[in-house]
């Protein structure tokens, strides 16, 4: 994709945005995060959006410069409703108690939706990872958005004395998301939540075994 911006950048025009314009930006976003999470950002276009919105390709250029722009959008929209989604348990992530049953809780919506639909920001990076290089680094922040209150809440349990010094709070971070994440694909494919149970205990089990005894 390429980006041709239009009248400024979009992140800077989205600053300065009226209600109205807060709101017509918010819907389009959201449309497109719909859209693409159902048949894929290529399998998106423009006038698809604009259908789903109820807006002209006009209002879609003028808040997000070109498909690129509206891509990377949707990625922040879906970083920030997953993680909106796991609150307040993700935030409380500094006992093995809490996250097991962060884990389980996100285990229970998998059941809840038949295992189908897999992960909203998982999907765009199967997808664009190897295909935009922009859209690739918007999905980094998205991951380490994730990640970090992982690693926040290893980190408060190691400063109470609670996880040896030896712990590698990045590593166990990072192995617990991409159990979480390879689970649910699994679970996706499967269709059944036992494969990211399983993967995501393996790795709290291992990070129990860091507990000073």
């Amino acid at each position: 994709m390429t980006r041709s911006m239009k009248s400024g950048k979009p992140e800077q025009r989205s600053r300065r945005l009226t209600k109205a314009g807060r709101e017509t930006r918010d819907r389009i976003v959201e449309a497109a995060a719909e859209l693409m999470f159902h048949r894929g950002a290529a399998g998106t276009s423009i006038p698809d959006i604009q259908a789903a919105a109820g807006v002209s390709a006009s209002q879609i250029y003028h808040y997000f410069g070109d498909k690129q722009g509206l891509v990377l959008a949707v990625i922040d929209h879906q970083t920030d409703v997953k993680l909106a989604q796991q609150q307040p348990l993700l935030s409380s992530l500094d006992s093995i108690a809490a996250l097991r049953e962060w884990c389980e809780n996100a285990a229970v919506r998998q059941d809840a939706a038949g295992c189908r639909g897999g992960c909203e920001i998982g999907s765009l990076a199967s997808e664009l990872a190897d295909r935009d290089q922009s859209a690739r680094a918007g999905l980094v922040a998205a991951f380490d958005r994730w990640e970090e209150p992982i690693r926040s809440g290893l980190s408060r349990m190691r400063a109470r004395g609670e996880l040896r010094d030896d712990a590698d709070i990045s590593a166990l971070a990072t192995t617990l998301l991409a159990a979480v994440q390879g689970g649910m694909l699994l679970s996706q494919v499967r269709r059944s939540s036992t494969a990211y149970r399983q993967a995501v205990s393996a790795v709290i089990d291992h990070i129990e075994s860091y507990l000073v005894r």
